[in-house]
């Protein structure tokens, strides 16, 4: 998946764990925040702006980190 021109990089600390998060700019102008947790596991948000999209994926990858640690409880 091509996701546009890396832009901003930088490491969110959450629960004691630190997580990387990449922002893209793609051709269309719009915006990509990523963060890898593992290969194939991926939580990939998009907005019209860096701010946007980087307020978007402060708030969504704690809902994420909980998800797959609560997937991990029920396994």
């Amino acid at each position: 998946m091509e996701t546009g021109t890396l832009i901003h990089s930088e490491h969110l600390d959450i629960r004691g764990r630190r997580y990387e998060v990449a922002v893209f700019q793609r051709a269309n102008g719009s915006h990509v925040a990523r963060t890898v947790f593992a290969p194939g596991d991926v939580i990939m948000n998009d907005g019209p702006s860096l701010e946007a999209v980087l307020a978007k994926h402060q708030r969504l990858l704690p809902l994420a980190i909980d998800s797959r640690e609560l997937r991990g409880e029920s396994r």
